[in-house]
């Protein structure tokens, strides 16, 4: 956030904590909910945006509706004869969109997979201005309904947090989602430790702070302490790809080994000087995805 408006939001927030501290919590979640405007790229994004355009062209575009309202999914055929590998779900990252994945779908479509990708609710072609783990996991659900079940599924940063709640079957009220195996790219481990990060920086008071966290619950039926990836990937029975850059700056290389520590079929695999985004395009990481959603990867394991 910017200087002075955190400045001002800690201010009110403080006065609140002694007047309405549960209305300063429902607040708190909604600027957490708040997603990037679309006209707010820096001009390379939208350079990078512009560069994608004939390649999401070749892909069928659906605009699918959950509960939570209307969003976007990217159909794309395989290169080449479709020989019956199955098709990938693919979600980006919290203020990214399906755009910045390419490189992975290319990837994957080149192997005869079809490619499904979505742009969570708030990104990308998707409407709203709003996003949560309801609503995103209610997303990948619906494409689950029309494109499933998937062979595999790949997430980035926020996105592999949403597709393990989904797998696990989280969010009160919707069943979980179908996957043979999943890819982690740089995803956070713990979504308690990034709303009590997020509660600092506001200079949120005590029951500020939990009316704040129980928003969640009330959201998605499940207390905040459920949300941590490692003890989520512990009760999957499906093969997890955790990916992550030891110099990522955004999440910590320490979540992707409390992830891979904590499956009980996880394996980690290194992709130096990646960063958060550069892992996304980086040949190793492109590699390692081809063979684990063929099943490759683990077979070689096996032997």
């Amino acid at each position: 956030m910017a200087s002075l408006r955190l400045s001002v939001l800690r201010t009110l927030f403080g006065i609140a904590e002694h007047i309405t501290p549960r209305l300063a919590g429902r607040a708190a979640f909604e600027i957490f909910c708040r997603t990037p405007a679309p006209d707010g790229p820096s001009p390379k994004a939208r350079e990078r945006i512009a560069a994608a355009e004939a390649f999401m062209l070749e892909a069928r575009r659906h605009c699918l509706k959950s509960d939570y309202g209307y969003f976007v999914a990217y159909e794309f055929r395989p290169q080449g004869a479709w020989r019956g590998r199955g098709t990938i779900l693919v979600t980006h990252g919290w203020g990214s969109r399906s755009e910045y994945m390419q490189a992975i779908i290319e990837e994957l479509r080149s192997h005869s997979f079809r490619v499904v990708a979505l742009d969570l609710p708030g990104h990308g072609a998707s409407p709203g201005r709003r996003l949560h783990m309801a609503s995103a996991v209610a997303a990948v659900k619906t494409v689950e309904e029309w494109f499933g079940p998937f062979t595999g599924a790949v997430g980035h940063s926020f996105g592999g947090a949403v597709l393990i709640t989904a797998l696990k079957g989280a969010v009160n009220g919707l069943k979980p989602v179908d996957a043979g195996r999943l890819a982690l790219i740089a995803s956070p481990n713990s979504m308690p430790d990034l709303f009590a990060y997020f509660s600092r920086e506001l200079g949120l008071g005590r029951i500020s702070r939990a009316a704040f966290f129980h928003q969640v619950e009330l959201v998605t039926g499940s207390p905040l302490s459920e949300f941590v990836t490692a003890r989520q990937a512990a009760s999957l029975a499906i093969p997890i790809l955790v990916l992550h850059a030891p110099d990522d700056r955004e999440v910590p290389f320490a979540d992707a080994q409390a992830i891979a520590a904590g499956g009980n079929r996880a394996q980690l695999r290194l992709v130096n000087r990646a960063g958060h985004r550069r892992i996304l395009s980086d040949p190793v990481t492109l590699a390692h995805l081809a063979e684990f959603c063929a099943g490759e990867r683990l077979l070689a394991a096996a032997e």
